[in-house]
């Protein structure tokens, strides 16, 4: 047993070199003892003075909050993304905040000028939005010339560019330049045409990428659209384009006339070009022409036609800079590109596919009239080009489909500039064949469209321009017959444009205008412009035409085409009078109508009755508001025309004296304005009439017995209601407002009264009358306006008689009629006494008080 357990001791006191552990299947096992640990604790460490959003405190930033010096920055990334969203985000800054752009526009310019050969498409299409519509119209108000020669250098690097993208993106840039600042092209024109030519002689790949191809395309017409142009020689001085750079760009002119022989010199290496590039596109006819094709096929055509018109306008001008445009060229431009016309397609296309080949052959057309100008083109070849122009003005103009209807008149008006010339060039048949279609098509389009407009400047061209065209052919008067079917469509179309189409009714009125200045408006036209100004309707209603609406101008030529008829109608000049009352005219129009008509009377062309009549009528129609002459209120103040009509009536009166014997004109003018008053127009009306009696009147009167009868019952309604209607106050001299109105309307009569004793007599024993109770209700009723009842009209008697005493001519006169004011004065005593006269008491006393101011007169009389 001892044995035993000392063995087992030994046994326990002895090492273990390798324990084993169990482990349990599924558990984790544990990290090795003798493993390094990595982990890395750390702590924030909090600086306030340090942080980024304090540093940008103040500073315009984008949705993302970067400033513009981050996002310059970001511009020259690696990542094509990275730069985009910079671009996107200077174009959210700017639109936010402008005025960073007006600050920093030039560093803004030389940071992006880097990108426009950027390798990524979107970066530059980014970069072409943001310049287009955001940086370019920011700078707009400021000289744009610094900024786009900024960008110039890199637009001509990146059109040098081994890219073909980039290449050609490089030409919608400058095209982007040059809208907003036209004369650049002229500072880079020779640079600008080269790289055009080297760019088009790279046909192996311009047909495959027809939409950038189109973009530069369309910006080489924008830069030969700022060319002189022999169409602006052509075209009458209103029609040419005010956009032109001669125009638009006056300093710049001695510059464009030094280049001349320069850009001629790259243009005559350009057209032959331009002219291979649309032959490689011939074969696409034969199969598709796709709207891609279109568009770069007609920006071809349209280069070519302004290069040519640019070559024509330098001989046409004889700038000595401009080289001499020779026959060679000039016969092989015409034999590559008529080889092919007219352009037709192979076999059957819709009405728009067919629309585009006549496209094609109009601007075909139009190469081959200027270069006709410089080379006489075979007979054969002239007449194919005849029958074209003859095809359009007919059957296009003939076409009811609506859908292209703006299609057809663009294609109609390309070709009707050319009419004059083609006509003056012509001779036998086909000049009738090209006035007879020129007719219809001038005929049968909407008197709004731009056909009309074309028409019209044709026309202009042809009778006036060149007064001989229509009369080369001495025995044919047919050509005559289509001068006169012309102009009688053009009163017509006045009225079919209305006041909705002013530019064109304007164009109308000038071309009116002219012909009259030549003697070839007809007085037959007269029955249709009466409907231009005013006609009568049932029930005494007038229906104004468009002449009240038009603009000042347009008004002005109207009238001043009135002057150029032989003799005008008295319907016209009745339509005219009726414009002149409305309210709607304006007073600088209404006496410059008076004076138009007055010059055109003293010139022969208006009866001496009508002309009177016509004056007449302005001053018994003219409706003067408002009809109280002291406005109650500061509005009717404001809008009172009874200045105007005051200083209407000052000129009618001129015009009348200036008519010639006084004596002969007085006696057409006394029976009508008699007639006039006795139908009881307004007393500003009436006071008119008066001043134009006494403006032709002379003493002793020219007027008759019996117009002096008729007269007097006239005269004394009227001086009655002008003692109504102008009331009396406590300054009684002729200085006051009250007193120097009342002066105004009572002179007529006391000039009258002065030339013709005996109708002031008439006056008084008509007012004597009046105030005889029996006939005193029939005579106030039928003469008196204004003055209604008793009292009123013996107040009104009496204050007429007060100031014909204070008017020192008419008070010698009163001395020889004491016995009518004393009729009046017992008169008005004895209506008082009547008890039959049922007056009220406050009448009573406003008659009392007159019998008080009427002695004071008698006794004054009798002293």
């Amino acid at each position: 047993m001892a044995k035993t357990k000392g063995s087992s001791k030994k046994q326990q006191k002895r090492g273990i070199d390798f324990k084993k552990i169990k482990r349990k299947i599924g558990r984790k096992l544990p990290p090795p003892k003798n493993t390094t640990n990595t982990e890395i604790k750390s702590k924030a460490i909090v600086l306030p003075e340090q942080s980024v959003a304090s540093e940008k405190a103040g500073l315009a930033v984008s949705k993302k909050g970067l400033t513009l010096k981050e996002l310059l920055q970001h511009t020259s990334h690696h990542n094509a993304k990275v730069r985009k969203d910079a671009l996107m985000g200077m174009k959210d800054l700017f639109l936010n905040h402008p005025e960073e752009l007006k600050l920093h526009r030039y560093a803004v310019i030389e940071k992006l000028r880097e990108r426009i050969s950027d390798d990524g498409k979107i970066v530059r299409e980014n970069l072409y939005q943001l310049l287009k519509s955001v940086i370019l119209p920011g700078c707009k108000e400021d000289n744009q010339g610094p900024v786009i020669s900024l960008m110039m250098a890199y637009i001509f690097n990146a059109m040098t560019h081994l890219a073909i993208d980039i290449r050609l993106m490089a030409f919608k840039f400058f095209d982007l330049a040059v809208e907003y600042h036209p004369p650049s092209f002229f500072s880079y024109a020779e640079k600008i045409l080269q790289n055009y030519e080297d760019i088009l002689r790279k046909n192996q790949f311009y047909l495959e990428d027809k939409v950038k191809l189109k973009n530069a395309l369309a910006g080489l017409v924008r830069c030969l659209l700022l060319l002189p142009s022999s169409k602006e020689v052509n075209l009458p001085a209103k029609n040419i384009p005010e956009k032109k750079i001669l125009q638009a760009f006056e300093p710049d002119v001695p510059t464009v006339f030094a280049e001349y022989s320069v850009i001629i010199k790259k243009l005559k290496d350009l057209v032959p070009v331009l002219v291979n590039c649309f032959q490689d596109f011939l074969p696409v006819l034969h199969d598709s022409l796709d709207a891609q094709s279109f568009d770069c096929m007609l920006n071809i055509l349209r280069s070519i036609d302004l290069a040519v018109a640019f070559f024509i306008h330098g001989i046409q001008q004889g700038h000595p800079e401009s080289p001499p445009l020779d026959q060679s060229f000039s016969s092989v431009l015409l034999k590559k590109l008529l080889v092919v016309f007219p352009l037709s397609p192979m076999h059957h296309l819709s009405e728009k596919d067919d629309d585009r080949y006549v496209i094609f052959n109009i601007v075909i057309t139009e190469i081959f009239m200027h270069l006709s100008e410089w080379i006489c083109p075979p007979a054969v070849l002239f007449e194919k080009f005849l029958t074209f122009v003859e095809y359009v003005l007919l059957e296009k103009s003939c076409s009811n489909v609506r859908s292209n209807k703006a299609v057809r008149e663009k294609q109609i008006s390309t070709l009707i500039p050319f009419i004059p010339k083609l006509v003056s060039r012509v001779i036998g048949n086909w000049k009738n064949r090209l006035l007879q279609a020129f007719t219809k098509t001038f005929q049968d389009c909407s008197p709004e469209s731009s056909v009309k407009l074309a028409c019209l400047a044709a026309i202009e061209e042809m009778i006036i321009s060149h007064e001989d065209l229509l009369c080369t052919d001495v025995n044919d008067s047919g050509l005559f017959d289509y001068k006169i079917t012309w102009i009688r469509e053009l009163p017509m179309l006045l009225i079919l444009l209305g006041d909705r189409h002013s530019s064109s009714s304007k164009v109308v009125l000038h071309l009116l205008l002219r012909l009259g200045q030549r003697s070839l408006l007809y007085d037959d036209m007269q029955g249709l412009l009466k409907e231009f100004y005013s006609t009568d309707q049932d029930k005494g209603n007038i229906c104004y035409g468009p002449f009240l609406r038009l603009a000042r101008d347009s008004q002005e030529l109207s009238i001043c085409c009135l002057y150029y008829f032989s003799q005008l109608d008295s319907t016209l000049l009745k339509s005219i009078a009726s414009c002149c009352v409305c309210h709607e005219l304006d007073p600088f129009m209404l006496f410059r109508i008076i004076e138009v008509l007055h010059s055109t009377y003293k010139a022969g062309h208006i009866q001496i009755s009508d002309f009177i009549s016509f004056l007449i009528t302005l001053a018994s129609r003219f409706k003067v508001f408002p009809e109280n002459i002291f406005p109650a209120t500061e509005r009717d103040m404001k809008t009172s025309n009874r200045a105007t009509f005051k200083s209407l009536i000052s000129v009618v009166c001129s015009c009348l004296s200036q008519m010639g014997d006084n004596s002969l004109v007085f006696a057409i003018l006394e029976k009508v304005i008699l007639e006039q008053l006795s139908l009881k127009p307004p007393l500003d009306n009436s006071c008119a009439m008066l001043r134009m009696l006494i403006a032709l009147d002379s003493k002793p009167t020219r007027l008759s017995e019996q117009s002096i009868c008729s007269l007097s019952n006239v005269l004394s309604a009227y001086l009655i209601d002008v003692a109504h209607c102008v009331p009396e106050d406590d300054d009684e001299s002729m200085s006051s407002i009250h007193g120097q109105t009342r002066r105004y309307y009572l002179l007529p009569s006391f000039i009258l009264f002065d030339r013709s004793h005996k109708l002031l007599n008439l006056v008084l024993n008509v007012m004597g009358s009046l105030i005889n109770g029996r006939s005193f209700s029939l005579l106030s009723g039928d003469r008196i306006c204004y003055a209604k009842g008793i009292s009123s009209i013996i107040n009104a008697i009496v204050s007429v008689l007060l100031w014909m005493q204070r008017e020192a001519k008419v008070q010698q006169i009163l001395y020889l009629y004491k016995e009518e004011i004393d009729h009046i004065s017992r008169s008005i005593c004895s209506l008082q006494s009547l008890e039959e006269i049922n007056v009220p008491i406050e009448e009573r006393h406003i008659i009392k008080r007159a019998i008080d101011r009427l002695k004071t007169l008698t006794s004054s009389l009798y002293q």
